[in-house]
C-alpha cells in the first residue's frame, strides 16, 4: 500500500523531518522509501496518512513511533524497514 508519510528523527544537529512513500505496512511495522539517510535502531516518529479512498469517510492521520531495524538502497533512495512500538491517532485538522 503507497501512502505519504512524514518522518521525523533527532540527530547531532537537532529534529529532521522527511516525506517518503509506504511500500508495505502492518500492524507491527512498515517498509518505506525516503530520499534521508537512517541507521538501524534510529528512534523515529512518523505520521502516516489514510485516505478518505480508504476509510469512506475523511483522511486519518496516525501518528506512529518506532525504530529502524534495517536500511537497503533503493533506486537511489533509501528503503527503511522499521518496527512500530505505539501509535495514536491525530484530530483531523480545521
Amino acid at each position: 500500500m503507497a501512502l505519504p508519510l512524514t518522518v521525523r528523527s533527532s540527530g547531532p544537529q537537532g529534529a529532521v523531518e522527511q516525506k517518503g512513500q509506504t511500500r508495505d505496512v502492518s500492524f507491527r511495522g512498515l517498509y518505506f522509501l525516503t530520499d534521508a539517510r537512517f541507521e538501524p535502531g534510529s528512534e523515529i516518529e512518523f505520521v502516516l496518512t489514510l485516505p478518505k479512498e480508504i476509510t469512506l469517510a475523511g483522511d486519518v492521520y496516525i501518528r506512529c513511533f518506532g525504530q529502524v531495524v534495517r536500511v537497503e538502497p533503493h533506486n537511489g533512495r533509501s528503503g527503511i524497514a522499521a518496527r512500530i512500538e505505539r501509535y495514536e491517532f491525530l484530530p483531523a485538522p480545521a
